[in-house]
This record gives C-alpha cells, structure tokens and sequence, in this order.
C-alpha cells in the first residue's frame, strides 16, 4: 500500500496541467512554461508557412497547408513535340510523355536513357532495362515539325473565344482537338 501511495504521489507530480493553469514541473524536471489567455482587443495573426513534405530520402516535396503538393504551370503539356536545349542530350527531338509538375520535370519519348537493373525473380531472370530518365521542363523548347525550328510558347484567344497556345516563331497553333483525341487514346491503349 505504501508503495502505491509514493506511486500515485509521483505520478501527480508528473502530470501536465491544463491550459491557463500555471505548471510547476515536467517530465524532466524543467518549467513547463505557462499558458496566458490573450488580453480582450489584442488580436493575433497566424501565420502560414509552407510545410516541407517527404517524398524521397534525398529529395523535398513543397507542400501547401493542406498537405497538398505544390504543382508548377508548365509551358508543354502530354503529346507536345519539344527540342532538348541543353543537358548531354541537347538538339535532339521527342514527344512528352509524362509530366512531373510537382519539381517541374518531363519525360521525353526515347531520351534521356538510363540503365535500370531489375531483380530476377523464381521463373524469370534479372535484366537491365533502359527506361527514361526525366529533363526539366527549362531544358526543352517545343518544336515545330514542320519549319523544324524550336520556338517559345505564347497564348491567344481564336475568333470562337477559345484560348490556344502557338508557336512564338513560326505562329503555328499547338492545341488541336484532334491532337487531344489522339493523345487521349494513346493514353486508353497504353
């Protein structure tokens, strides 16, 4: 019983008290520091930062406060046909095929090659494969197939009042609805 007592005793010595009240100790033996209820007509601002979110053991993801990534405007899109600018694969010409907006990179049909091994399991052996490797979106230019020249992106309404994107050089428009009905079935039998 006595030694329930000095139990009981420690414990109530250890516990947090509630906000407002003031505390004598904590766990470690240090001052807890005390909570004061903010004066009547004293307002308070809170402040918003943007959460920094794991994504890979070396690399950061920016968050907003929702924990939703934070996802850059990119100036091509899935199906463009862009120019690698600069980088080991610079002058070459591809098709985008996917889009990382949240670090602003883009993988680039048959560039950019790196050399994945992949494990064998029971029944098949281990192979290297060679997949590509992303290229951020500040190293390529979209392309014009026909003038064969690489050019910057502007924006323009159409007479219909549909906004549209073209090539800065050359004044060839880039979104097409049959370009996005193609891409879009590309992407169903993929």
């Amino acid at each position: 019983m006595a030694g329930m007592a000095a139990l009981q005793g420690a414990m109530a010595s250890l516990s947090v008290s509630a906000p407002g009240a003031a505390s004598t100790s904590s766990f470690w033996g240090n001052r807890l520091a005390t909570y004061s209820a903010p004066q009547p007509g004293i307002r308070f601002m809170v402040k918003i930062c943007p959460i920094e979110m794991r994504l890979k053991r070396w690399e950061r993801k920016k968050c907003k406060p929702n924990s939703l990534p934070v996802l850059h405007k990119m100036h091509v899109r899935i199906g463009d046909t862009v120019q690698v600018i600069a980088g080991r694969e610079k002058g070459k010409v591809g098709e985008v095929k996917r889009l990382f907006k949240h670090n602003s990179t883009v993988l680039v049909k048959d560039l950019n090659l790196k050399s994945k091994h992949k494990k064998g399991t029971g029944d098949e052996p281990g192979e290297i494969v060679m997949i590509e490797g992303p290229i951020h979106s500040s190293n390529v230019m979209l392309y014009s197939k026909e003038k064969s020249v690489a050019s910057r992106v502007g924006h323009k309404f159409l007479e219909d009042g549909t906004k549209v994107r073209y090539l800065v050089k050359t004044g060839e428009v880039i979104d097409s609805v049959e370009k996005w009905v193609k891409v879009f079935k590309e992407g169903d039998s993929e």
